[in-house]
């Protein structure tokens, strides 16, 4: 039973695959119709005084909301993958791109292998959004699988160090959801730093000051009602799309 089970993540019980028995599988009907989440989120320190796994906090406290918004007989949410590109220096855990490709790839094999057809790469890295629109193309080939991307940072919840918009309310944010106030930056060193590789801005503590718990906690659960109701509506939008013709089989044009 679930209960006996340990806590992999933040996740609805009622949606999350691992909590699935055998007999539970063989009672789903339509399986073609059923949308099966990959949650994607890295370890990094994006300067928000937050632990190294603010990516996946964020994300998997939003799907779980989502989720108990969705109709759970459309949705079956997977266990976050972990390792993934991280080229910037505050990264940690990283693989380099053709592993987490592969990681990806294997990880939809298997979940075409169990008769679902149906996938949404949910991705919380600003570093692997390239990575998972290049992923999905290639498994739609090889695989013939039905897939889709959302980035967190289309609900406007994005670690993005220069790019983001809203990195206090994403620090409040982490700040309700963990209950643990932000740790403030220690002075810059002198010595001198080795720059990012390119394509990947330095990311720099927070200017703005840090909401204490209390605070946090009602300005956080806004956002965070905000931001999954958001996603339970694109989930509505794919799951109104039809499957695809020919079981997703490609035509293929020959020379005449």
């Amino acid at each position: 039973m679930p209960e006996t089970l340990a806590q992999l993540c933040q996740v609805d019980e009622k949606t999350f695959w691992p909590w699935l028995t055998w007999a539970d599988f063989s009672r789903l009907a339509d399986k073609k119709n059923i949308s099966v989440i990959v949650p994607i989120a890295g370890f990094a320190d994006w300067g928000l005084g937050h632990a190294l796994d603010a990516e996946e906090t964020v994300l998997m406290r939003v799907l779980a909301a989502a989720s108990r918004l969705s109709d759970p007989s459309r949705l079956l949410v997977l266990p976050p993958l972990r390792f993934i590109v991280g080229a910037n220096p505050g990264c940690a855990f990283t693989v380099d791109v053709p592993t987490a490709h592969a990681f990806i790839d294997e990880v939809c094999a298997t979940i075409a292998a169990a008769g679902f057809r149906r996938v949404v790469l949910f991705n919380a890295s600003p570093w692997n959004e390239e990575l998972i629109d290049a992923a999905a193309r290639d498994i739609r080939i090889e695989r013939e699988l039905q897939m889709f991307c959302i980035n967190l940072s289309a609900l406007d919840l994005d670690f993005h160090p220069t790019r983001s918009r809203n990195r206090h309310a994403l620090q409040t944010l982490v700040t309700a959801l963990t209950g643990k106030e932000p740790v403030s930056p220690k002075p810059e060193s002198t010595a001198e730093k080795t720059p990012a590789p390119t394509g990947n801005e330095e990311v720099t503590p927070l200017a703005e000051t840090a909401l204490g718990v209390s605070e946090a906690a009602s300005i956080g659960s806004q956002l965070l009602a905000k931001s999954s109701a958001r996603l339970a509506a694109l989930f509505v939008e794919i799951n109104s799309r039809p499957t695809l013709p020919r079981d997703g089989a490609l035509l293929t044009v020959s020379a005449s």
